[in-house]
């Protein structure tokens, strides 16, 4: 390589952690965004109360199972105003035994300041990923290869792809700004860890790595590890909902602070049924990355499995999400049973990335920590 192009190179690595840092300061913005959403978009039980005497609440099934949501206080149709300041107390949960409650109105709340913000957070989180992945491909020019050679370069591109997948499913107007508060809180640890810990200086690939498979497998990884997180996420907030769903069905009155929460999320069967699709619909994809992994160790290696510690993980990792989405389909272990496997699975996935290149030895080892 010539010195000029060496001078290049180094310019551009800079050029990329400088736009990762400050797609950090960004993040941190829409941080704080997010957390003045979930502030600002909390209603008192005063609020609710009015809005459940105007209609607002969502319909439910007809008749005596539909969402109820009760008010107690002096409910005359002329002393509107005494029911919601009389000792308002508001249950958003359906009819004994039925389980079919409407989903919250988000994190603002269902209020104009509340959502001013999260539209806020929302234009941040979007700023921030496109100056990470500038990052990203700044990182990729001064190498001149694929931008995940190593543990600092899966995180960076990690995180890229998982708020992208979540900024698409806003895209798609799917409900999933509850999730922005989680989700870039995780990518400020994640980004912070890989900074701090796994920072490695632009560098050329062992000769293992220099194949086209590097783009096609370790490309699929990261895809499935992103969504399989955000995934992990609507289940983690389903064992929560579901938890405060029967805590209320079994007749318990729960805190102000969990109830201002609980309430603005989907219901425990949305986060269900959300989560159960997100891991279904990249399932194939995983299964994929698997065998490209095989196909690329006979290239490599001469030969397509050897129970290396990272191709023993990955497999353990399709047989968890594998059972996981049998269980599904199996009437018995629907609900919390399917969840916790699905939340074992996602930490088979976290072994195999952190555990399995820092703690084991093997030619997946590549961490460069």
């Amino acid at each position: 390589m010539t010195p000029l192009a060496a001078a290049a190179n180094e310019n551009l690595a800079h050029i990329s952690n400088v736009l990762i840092y400050s797609s950090m300061a960004v993040y941190t913005l829409a941080f704080l965004a997010h957390i003045a959403e979930w502030i600002f978009g909390s209603r008192s039980k005063v609020g609710r109360t009015a809005a459940a005497l105007t209609g607002a609440a969502p319909a439910g099934a007809a008749g005596a199972s539909a969402p109820a949501v009760q008010v107690r206080g002096k409910a005359a149709k002329g002393a509107a105003a005494t029911a919601v300041l009389d000792h308002p107390e508001v249950v958003t949960r359906s009819a004994a035994g039925t389980r079919d409650v409407p989903d919250g109105p988000g994190a603002a709340g269902g209020t104009v300041q509340g959502d001013l913000y999260g539209r806020i957070a929302v234009s941040l989180t979007a700023l921030a990923f496109l100056v990470e992945a500038g990052g990203v491909v700044a990182r990729a020019l001064s190498v001149r290869r694929a931008p995940w050679g190593n543990m600092y370069e899966f995180s960076l591109t990690f995180s890229t792809v998982a708020v992208g997948a979540y900024l698409i499913l806003l895209a798609l107007k799917k409900n999933v700004r509850w999730m922005g508060l989680i989700l870039v809180t995780t990518v400020l640890l994640d980004l912070g860890i890989a900074t701090t810990w796994l920072y490695t200086d632009s560098d050329q690939l062992v000769p293992a790595l220099h194949s086209y498979w590097l783009w096609i497998h370790v490309s699929t990884a990261i895809i499935c590890g992103a969504v399989f997180y955000i995934g992990a996420t609507g289940t983690v907030l389903y064992l929560f909902r579901d938890g405060y769903e029967s805590h209320l069905e079994a007749g318990r009155t729960p805190g102000r602070f969990r109830t201002s929460v609980m309430e603005r999320l989907p219901s425990a069967a949305t986060l269900d049924k959300f989560s159960y699709r997100i891991n279904a619909a990249f399932f194939p994809l995983w299964t994929f990355t698997i065998i490209a992994g095989a196909i690329w160790a006979g290239d490599a290696w001469g030969r397509y499995w050897g129970w290396d510690p990272k191709e023993v993980w990955s497999f353990v990792t399709w047989v968890a999400y594998a059972c996981y989405l049998h269980a599904r389909a199996t009437a018995g272990w629907k609900g919390r049973k399917a969840a916790y496997l699905a939340l074992f699975a996602f930490a088979c996935w976290i072994w195999n990335y952190y555990g399995v290149n820092i703690l084991l030895n093997g030619k997946h080892s590549y961490a460069g920590v």
